[in-house]
């Protein structure tokens, strides 16, 4: 690396030292080739400055996701692993949801927030999109050229347009390595709404096709996204399944009536008809000792997550919802249900209305917006867990459902090629295709409710007894060598 430095510095002035004797002999050397020894000058200092390494260099790693920091759990993770070796982490992104709190509070970790580009508001969507692209390389570059010098640069794509590009730039204007976590691909999203043969979309695949072989290393989400990035990509990646980390546990009832507690002052579908001070639909805490228990005429909970986009159609989960109340009413054994279905994203309110003009009596859906911290206390609190993530490129895997089996939670997942890799079924859940065939599923699940001796209960035994690596335990043994490699 001195070598390198030394040979940018001479060249440099070797090239300043040459313009200077052409300007003072009067020499007739055209104007541009004059331009040009200036420019070459200038890159190839800044170049030296940009790659100035100290003696903190090589425990710096920025972690960058071009959207929503609070709402990027594997990358926060990373950054997590990261600072627990030693490293001192910027995470750059948008700031639009809070973080969890022990990525907060971590002193390795500093979180650099950037803004969302909404480019130009009129004209031909095409405009806007181009200006958006535009300006958000220039803010990014701006961002990423302005901090300490790092040894390594892990990028989420997707989004990455134009993250890839403008990273790669980066890297290699300042000797960093570059890696990129493939969750998925940006092209496939981008084709549930356009097409796949939008111009757009065409774009973005040959935008990934072209600059993602560039990175250092490239990272997985599984065997199959390797296999065909290896295949139809020539790109050489490693699998980093995604693994639920240590706050992901069934909560203790203690905790359970607490959040219950905090929902139902927002949410009635948490709230008990009889007004007691201490008491849930779900549980009740006894004043004279503090213990808590679940009650036994409690409505099942459901739970889902998602992010309200294309590739998760919740249509299927209303109808199932429908079918199931029909069940109730037409006389079949069953509890009562309240579907908890988290998140934030476009489409949320298109299916807000959807459930306001359903008016179920057995079965009541509400939508609450949970802190990083809640979260895994209500996944680790239900009884049943539903996936409606439909992988765009049938290559990529839904961290919901990794985190619900950390908290021992049975799932119903809807159907895809790669699947198969984390749902097991009739081992750890059910895996579905319609609605009907996910109405069918709850009734079974839940007609011994609230009874574990049912196949529910074996789901449950299941995942207790076959955990798997944690997210520490996994990142240690695939990510850690390749930032230690020299």
């Amino acid at each position: 690396k001195y070598v390198r430095n030394l040979t940018y510095l001479t060249l440099s002035v070797f090239l300043i030292l040459k313009l200077s004797v052409f300007c003072g002999t009067g020499s007739d050397v055209p104007g541009p080739v004059v331009c040009l020894t200036v420019v070459t000058a200038l890159v190839s200092l800044w170049s030296l400055r940009l790659r100035r390494r100290d003696a903190g260099t090589e425990r710096r790693v920025c972690v960058l996701v071009l959207g929503d920091i609070g709402r990027s759990p594997r990358m926060q993770y990373h950054a997590l692993s990261l600072s627990k070796h030693g490293y001192n982490v910027t995470f750059v992104g948008f700031l639009d949801t809070k973080p969890h709190q022990d990525v907060l509070q971590e002193e390795r970790i500093r979180i650099v927030s950037i803004a969302e580009v909404k480019g130009v508001g009129v004209g031909p969507k095409l405009v806007t999109y181009v200006t958006k692209v535009i300006i958000q390389c220039l803010q990014l570059l701006y961002v990423l050229l302005r901090m300490e010098l790092q040894s390594h640069l892990l990028l989420q794509n997707p989004p990455g347009l134009p993250g890839i590009a403008v990273a790669w730039l980066v890297c290699v204007l300042r000797g960093s390595r570059f890696i990129i976590d493939w969750h998925n691909y940006g092209f496939t999203i981008m084709a549930l709404s356009h097409g796949q043969r939008h111009p757009v979309v065409r774009v973005a695949k040959w935008y990934e096709h072209v600059f993602g072989p560039l990175a250092t290393h490239n990272l997985c989400v599984t065997n199959a996204m390797k296999d065909d990035l290896q295949e139809n990509w020539g790109i050489k990646a490693t699998t980093l399944y995604d693994r639920p980390p240590s706050i992901f546990r069934e909560t203790p009832l203690k905790l359970q009536h607490e959040l219950f507690m905090r929902l139902a002052n927002t949410y009635p579908q948490f709230q008990c008809e009889e007004v007691e001070v201490e008491k849930t639909i779900f549980s009740v805490r006894d004043l004279t000792d503090n213990s808590v228990t679940l009650r036994a005429e409690r409505p099942a909970l459901l739970l889902s997550s998602t992010s309200w986009t294309e590739d998760e159609d919740f249509s299927i989960l209303l109808k199932a919802l429908q079918e199931y109340e029909g069940f109730i009413k037409g006389g079949a054994s069953l509890p009562s249900l309240v579907c908890a279905i988290t998140g934030k994203g476009p489409q949320k309110e298109h299916y807000r209305k959807l459930i306001d003009s359903l008016h179920l009596e057995h079965v009541k859906i509400c939508t609450p917006w949970l802190e990083a911290e809640d979260y895994p206390v209500l996944l680790g609190s239900a009884d049943l867990g539903v996936c409606l993530h439909k992988s765009s490129s049938g290559l990529d895997l839904p961290m919901k459902v990794v985190d619900m089996f950390g908290c021992c939670l049975p799932v119903c997942a809807i159907h895809f090629n790669c699947l198969h890799e984390l749902v097991k079924h009739e081992e750890n859940g059910l895996i579905f295709r319609d609605s009907q065939e996910l109405a069918q599923q709850l009734k079974s699940l839940l007609s011994e409710f609230p009874s574990s001796e049912g196949r529910l209960g074996l789901f449950r035994r299941n995942l207790r007894t076959s955990r798997g690596q944690r997210w520490d335990d996994n990142w240690d043994q695939n990510v850690l060598p390749l930032i230690t490699a020299p």
